[in-house]
């Protein structure tokens, strides 16, 4: 059984390991422990099994700006998401998007955006940003790889432009 609950500050080792281990690499893992000591408008999910921490999700502020316009509209941007190597394909990143889209869906948020897989990511209802004249503020990510999720259309009527992510992901590049 999984159970999928908010981080509490005795998993960030860890949630940590787990980014680490996923990505094979320590930026992710960098980004997430960055993020959590400057913001604390976020959500981060972690995913338990037998009381073991398997995975973890983090939704950070994101804002999608006009060029040259007035109109900045705030959502969240989905990244990381990681799960143990062990237990990958089982699942558990899925139930982690659930909960996190339910939640922001629930606190009112406007959209979620995603740098990932375009065969993994609209099963959850993201769709290509750039339908929406909506671009990432990496002009090397492919278009097909960059998306959104629209949760309120009332509050992104008009919303279009660059889409950022929180500067900690400029740092670690």
């Amino acid at each position: 059984m999984i159970i999928i609950r908010e981080e509490t500050p005795q998993d960030a080792g860890a949630i940590r390991s787990i980014n680490q281990d996923a990505f094979r690499q320590p930026v992710e893992a960098e980004v997430v422990d960055r993020i959590r000591e400057n913001c604390r408008d976020l959500l981060s999910l972690v995913a338990v099994r037998e009381g073991e921490v398997v995975g973890h999700i983090l939704f950070s502020p994101a804002t999608i700006e006009e060029e040259g316009g007035p109109q900045k509209v705030t959502g969240m941007g989905l990244a990381p998401m990681a799960v143990l190597p062990r237990c990958q394909g089982q699942g558990i990143g899925s139930l982690l998007i659930h909960n996190g889209i339910k939640t922001l869906r629930e606190r009112g948020c406007p959209f979620i955006i995603v740098l990932g897989y375009p065969e993994y990511y609209p099963r959850f209802g993201f769709e290509r940003a750039s339908r929406y004249g909506i671009h990432s503020q990496w002009p090397e990510v492919p278009d097909e790889a960059f998306m959104i999720l629209i949760l309120n259309k009332t509050a992104m009527v008009g919303a279009s432009g660059t889409a950022s992510y929180r500067q900690e992901f400029d740092e670690a590049v």
